[in-house]
């Protein structure tokens, strides 16, 4: 079973008012010292990783207005998760980092030097969870005003996923940096090549900025859920993040995406599978019971209205918080508009029923129980859909993970579900228990590997210059 912890650099993620708990540690995002403390729990537990959300964006379309989301910390204030990996990196061995980055305001290039130089940091423990980006507030404040529409952003985002692989895999060969000091030469110009790419939006005909990190690429992530995104993951995903609410919807969305990953010629075994869930856990089921209507008496209607409008593109102020709401079209999440009558297609949704449901854990599923119970329920949803492992959120931010790895974890090593220490090595290595560190030979990324024999130099790219004098 893969665990990774599900969270983000903010005071408050997918459940709504829970910060205002006398036991949530929220207040504490903006400290280092809480994300070391946070990254050496999760390393004692033996968790995979863990896994960060973000968003250039804020939810705004709730009244018109970015107010019930200030109010109650839903994803605002978001820092950037990034600059926190370097130090949980240095204070732990093993666990790995998915972090959250968008293909819609950045440049492919910038991201390849980013994540370049955090593999480099983690030494080969970081993962890339490639997203288009659903927010106008976004493309208000970072691209022309207006989004792309829904399957053109994923158009978008392959390319912008080609030139990152070709900038990390096509440019430096392996022995290129030689740091000999006898002739000078730290980095050998006939082993590095520019990757000469010219596409429909991008134009990137240099060389990369980061010499060869241990995974070279980071691990690919992927958490599209539409039609056009699973195409995306299919082709390109190495481990796919899931968020169905159910155990048969969760095993059609897996078995599709298999079997379209078959179709791209990839081995549909080799994409590890996450599905997103909550767990509220104590000693007892009846201990954990109380903790979760402990839980649900914080919920905040406005707080969970304001994310899901900001997830769906649409107020949903204009309805009647009792009165059952149709299905409609929206450019942002179409998932997340028809995720309830997925779930339940013979309940007519109000607004308040969404509320409640989505208090607590946003749209995942939510198990509560002592440690039988939980490990029960989380055998059994690998069991009935193929899952690899999950995405473990939290209602209180620290507290939530920490009681799962007092009380579920050893119950998880005694039946066997998780391994009995962590594997160590890069996060590829570890996620998918191979010995190499880089992309399969099936992946798209493979083809873009620096073959010397082919590849333009530098001198060739920039045309060879001699001096008689030095300035």
């Amino acid at each position: 079973m893969r665990l990774f912890a599900f969270d983000f650099a903010g005071p408050a993620h997918l459940s709504a008012g829970l910060w205002r708990h006398p036991e949530d540690r929220s207040g504490e995002y903006t400290s280092i010292d809480y994300w070391v403390e946070f990254a050496k729990l999760l390393e004692t537990a033996d968790f995979d990783g863990v896994f960060f959300a973000d968003n250039v964006g804020y939810h705004d379309s709730y009244r018109g207005a970015v107010d019930a989301a200030l109010r109650d910390g839903a994803q605002l204030p978001a820092n950037d998760p990034a600059y926190l990996i370097p130090a949980m990196a240095a204070a732990t061995k093993n666990i790995g980092f998915g972090v959250t980055s968008s293909t819609a305001y950045d440049h492919p290039y910038a991201i390849a030097r980013k994540f370049g130089t955090l593999d480099h940091l983690t030494n080969g423990r970081i993962g890339w969870n490639v997203v288009t980006s659903y927010s106008d507030a976004a493309a208000r404040n970072l691209g022309t005003g207006e989004q792309r529409a829904h399957d053109d952003r994923y158009t978008h985002a392959e390319e912008f996923l080609d030139v990152v692989l070709k900038v990390l895999e096509g440019s430096w060969e392996d022995d290129a940096v030689i740091a000999d000091a006898e002739t000078s030469t730290f980095a050998d110009p006939a082993k590095v090549h520019p990757i000469e790419h010219q596409g429909e939006f991008f134009s990137v005909p240099g060389i990369s900025l980061t010499a060869p990190s241990p995974q070279r690429s980071p691990v690919i992530f992927q958490a599209g859920g539409s039609t056009r995104g699973v195409q995306f993951a299919a082709k390109s995903a190495e481990a796919v993040f899931l968020n169905a609410t159910s155990k048969a919807s969760l095993k059609t969305q897996v078995d599709n995406l298999r079997d379209k990953a078959a179709e791209a010629g990839r081995d549909p075994g080799s994409i590890a599978m996450l599905q997103m869930i909550t767990v509220i856990s104590a000693e007892t089921d009846a201990a954990a019971q109380r903790k979760y209507e402990d839980y649900l008496s914080y919920v905040s209607y406005e707080g969970a209205m304001a994310r899901y409008s900001g997830w769906t593109g649409l107020d949903m102020s204009q309805f009647d918080p009792d009165v059952p709401f149709e299905n409609v079209e929206t450019n942002a999440g179409q998932t997340m508009v028809s995720i309830f009558n997925k779930l339940n297609p013979e309940k007519k949704w109000t607004p308040r029923d969404i509320a409640e449901y989505i208090g607590i854990g946003g749209t995942s599923p939510v198990i509560v129980g002592g440690p039988e119970t939980v490990t029960r329920e989380l055998a059994s949803w690998i069991d009935g859909t193929g899952i690899d492992g999950f995405n473990v959120a939290h209602a209180l931010k620290f507290k939530d993970i920490a009681d799962f790895a007092e009380f579920v974890v050893p119950e998880l090593k005694r039946q066997g579900l998780m391994k009995p220490a962590h594997r160590g090595g890069t996060l590829r290595e570890s996620l998918f228990g191979t010995d190499s560190p880089r992309l399969r030979d099936d992946h798209p990324g493979a083809a873009y590997r620096v073959r010397s024999e082919e590849a333009p130099t530098v001198a060739r790219m920039t045309g060879t210059v001699e001096r008689s004098d030095v300035a």
